[in-house]
């Protein structure tokens, strides 16, 4: 009896999931904490990632990786035009991403293929998965106020109610609320029909999924999700959020983060310090840096900043204006790359100024710290009104990178009454999410019915 038992545990099979990322830092590190997340429920997990931008296995010790030709031999591209860069990527990677699904189908180190979760925007993969006959489910890296938004957008335009193309940018559009014309999501590519294309491919790969999964907590979207639960039923909708609280751990950051500023937070005062990062891709031109540079010097207040290599249009290396340092060195940290989630949950760190990724901005709502915002690109305009005019925890910079403008914005968020209340909500805010992961939360719940999902396969 015995033996027939251990037999039977023996042949018991885990299951083995395969993850397909966007390679960028903001699809990369949602798909590796949901990996993580599932590692720790008991799958087996192989990583397949381009070879552009992938990150170092040896971080993930639980995690088998296979690297695939990605057709993005030129870096340049994904911060020059990111919208035609996913479209190369779904050109170039589907041949390469069925040639390794089929040899881990055949002889994978971790037995057979249970189910694959990819990128949404990864919508290849439908053709690949369908054909060899895997279980596909999919992860949504923007928020539900973006997806919400953008469905609301589609079904205004087709029934002939909305224009957008012709307006003002701060025109208001009355029939979603409380967003203007500048808020909709920018694809960032001169080519409209390259966006089109890739609209139509993710729609299309929506279609044989059989689920769908959001980095986001009812507790902040519940409108947005319910609107998103009922336009894809009956695929059912997993909101899973905020997963980096769920999954903590080795580091998923492409770039080599700078823990130095750790000590140097350790010795500022409570809430005193504005953080200031605009993300792996952000860049500027040297008249923006330089107004940032003495807006943060002429608020007088303490500041850690990071400063990639590459910020600047044309240059590798940052010049910082004359005088700068010299006013700013006992109050002032720059790195190259910072432990972003270690720095936001810091006691010191009492404002964010952020370009409002949905990672970023997830982060720092469920850490309590009241932001600054300065969007740039696809969902960070919407996401900077939703934290501005919605959830009321920030302040938008309106006019670009003016110093007397940040000066006083700055000010406003940590010293003025309103960036005390400001704070107060968000503080409400990141109890939310505590409710919502604990036992019995929605996005437990969300979590426990994925996972049951992927069993049933």
């Amino acid at each position: 009896m015995e033996e027939s038992k251990e037999l039977q545990i023996q042949e018991k099979k885990v299951p083995h999931l395969v993850i397909l990322p966007i390679p960028f830092q903001g699809h990369v590190n949602p798909m590796l904490q949901l990996a993580n997340l599932l590692h720790s429920k008991g799958f087996s997990i192989t990583v397949i990632h381009t070879n552009f931008h992938s990150p170092n296995p040896s971080n993930f010790p639980n995690f088998h990786f296979e690297f695939i030709a990605d057709g993005l031999s030129d870096g340049k591209i994904w911060t020059e035009d990111p919208i035609s860069a996913v479209y190369v990527l779904n050109d170039s990677c589907q041949e390469p991403f069925r040639d390794c699904l089929s040899r881990l189908l055949s002889d994978g180190p971790h037995g057979p293929v249970t189910c694959i979760i990819t990128d949404v925007a990864f919508y290849c993969t439908e053709d690949v998965a369908d054909q060899l006959k895997v279980p596909r489910i999919l992860l949504g890296t923007s928020s539900a106020s973006c997806v919400a938004t953008m469905l609301s957008l589609k079904v205004l335009q087709q029934n002939g109610l909305i224009s957008i193309s012709d307006g003002e940018p701060n025109t208001l559009i009355p029939e979603i609320p409380p967003l203007r014309i500048k808020d909709i999501p920018d694809m960032g590519t001169a080519d409209p029909e390259t966006c089109e294309r890739i609209g139509v491919g993710i729609h299309n790969a929506m279609r044989s999924a059989l689920g769908y999964i959001m980095n986001t907590f009812d507790g902040l979207e519940s409108t947005e999700l319910a609107k998103f639960r009922q336009e894809i039923h009956p695929m059912p909708l997993f909101e899973v959020g905020p997963l980096y609280k769920f999954s903590p751990g080795s580091s998923n950051s492409i770039l080599t983060q700078d823990y130095s500023c750790m000590a140097w937070l350790d010795k500022q005062a409570p809430q005193t310090v504005i953080y200031i990062s605009f993300g792996s891709s952000g860049s500027f031109n040297e008249k923006d840096v330089v107004e940032i540079a003495w807006g943060l010097a002429n608020s007088d207040q303490p500041f850690l900043w990071v400063l990639r290599p590459g910020s600047i249009h044309g240059h590798d290396l940052v010049k910082l204006p004359e005088g700068f340092e010299e006013k700013t060195r006992e109050r002032g940290q720059i790195v190259k790359w910072a432990p972003q989630q270690e720095v936001l949950a810091h006691p010191s760190v009492g404002g964010y100024w952020t370009h409002n990724g949905w990672n970023s901005t997830l982060e720092g709502i469920c850490e309590g710290v009241p932001m600054l915002c300065s969007p740039y690109l696809w969902d960070q305009n919407l996401n900077a009104r939703y934290v501005s005019h919605v959830w009321k925890v920030g302040i938008q910079l309106e006019n670009g990178f003016d110093r007397s403008e940040i000066e006083w914005a700055i000010r406003r968020l940590m010293v003025e009454i309103e960036g005390k209340e400001m704070r107060e909500r968000v503080s409400a805010l990141k109890e939310n999410a505590m409710r919502c992961m604990a036992k019995g939360g929605s996005s437990y719940e969300s979590l426990e019915s994925l996972v049951d999902l992927i069993m049933s396969l």
